[in-house]
């Protein structure tokens, strides 16, 4: 259970949006959630090989090698 305080103008946005949609406000606040966390996840991937690129630990593949190693070749 989390309990969350937003500011005023937020709150109002969301009320709005609740009401045009017919969706609770805690329905519309957890897709954003969840949506955030993915991006964040994502970015926090990408760094992360990124940083094993530059310290040697990882290699690049070439996107024609990547196609067709898995059969995706035209």
């Amino acid at each position: 259970m989390l309990d969350l305080h937003l500011p005023a103008d937020i709150e109002k946005r969301l009320d709005e949006l609740a009401r045009k949609t017919g969706r609770s406000k805690s329905d519309h606040v957890r897709d954003a959630i969840i949506e955030h966390l993915d991006d964040l996840e994502d970015l926090q991937l990408a760094e992360e090989r990124l940083r094993e690129l530059r310290d040697g630990s990882s290699k690049a593949i070439a996107i024609g090698e990547l196609m067709k190693a898995h059969g995706l070749e035209n």
